[in-house]
């Protein structure tokens, strides 16, 4: 039987350290606020914005929304870039993705100030990362760290294999696993013999946005299996890239969706805009 990875137990852990901290700055006179770009009415997006501040009020963060109609310029939120980068009274801020069809993210993303970047998803903060340089780490794959640690799992020396390769959890894990001296494979759509790799894994990490796609199969006895996917089932429900009830038997800890790593992934938010505001 699998340890459970909770990541909401996790979570709570941050929120009350990051609380802590923020009562420590305010009494020294320095403001932690968090700011969010949404553009259009997204029903995800608004919901994940909504749900972002309860988690500022939660912990004394400030924060404040802008919000624009889906056919605002891509000059006015540059402008806004711009202004909220230089406004000393906010920590740091993300622009809420996707943005509607016509938008480009990227020249925007690339504008934030890397040390207000709490997504840490620009340019130069994923080339800070991958340069061992400090920065501010992107939230899911601090998150997938954070709860492996958190719950006693040994990074040093293993063999970790992540599925998936993209630029916002793949590729910036795979950085953070080696910084704690793991060694690393990455897998994706044309890996050969995906099973055959991910037997290898001491910890194995499935980020690939296929439902359901890794199984018994893929997994060593007494890995550490962490779900990064999330999927709603028509039938309802969530489920993950990873199917839990056969996996499950042969792993030593395994995270659930949902419940796994998307409370880290708010919670480490949080923890970037304290860091922020430090900086």
């Amino acid at each position: 039987m699998a340890e459970i990875l909770d990541g909401k137990a996790a979570a709570a852990e941050v929120r009350s350290e990051v609380a802590a901290e923020v009562a420590e700055l305010e009494g020294r006179g320095v403001p932690v606020r968090l700011d969010v770009v949404l553009v259009g009415e997204d029903p995800a997006s608004v919901t994940y914005v909504a749900m972002k501040q309860r988690d500022c009020a939660e912990v004394g963060i400030e924060s404040e929304a802008h919000r624009f109609g889906p056919d605002v310029a891509q000059e006015e939120l540059a402008a806004l870039v711009d202004r909220l980068n230089e406004d000393a009274a906010v920590s740091g801020f993300f622009i809420q993705l996707p943005l509607p069809e016509g938008l480009d993210p990227m020249p925007l993303i690339s504008r934030i100030s890397p040390a207000k970047d709490v997504d840490g998803l620009s340019p130069e903060s994923a080339g800070r990362l991958a340069l061992g340089l400090p920065s501010l780490l992107p939230c899911t794959p601090h998150g997938v760290i954070q709860l492996l640690r958190r719950n006693g799992v040994e990074l040093s020396g293993r063999e970790a294999v992540v599925v998936g390769r993209s630029n916002l959890v793949g590729k910036p894990l795979a950085q953070l696993l080696l910084r704690e001296n793991a060694t690393v494979t990455v897998c994706h759509s044309r890996t050969r013999d995906l099973p055959g790799v991910t037997r290898r894994a001491d910890l194995l990490i499935v980020a690939a946005g296929r439902r359901e796609m890794v199984g018994a199969e893929h997994v060593r006895q007494g890995a550490a299996v962490v779900d990064v996917g999330i999927h709603r089932r028509q039938e309802g429900g969530l489920v993950g890239d990873v199917r839990f009830e056969e996996v499950e038997p042969r792993a030593a800890w395994i995270s659930p969706v949902p419940g796994g790593v998307g409370p880290m992934t708010r919670a480490m938010l949080l923890h970037n805009t304290v860091r922020a505001a430090r900086m």
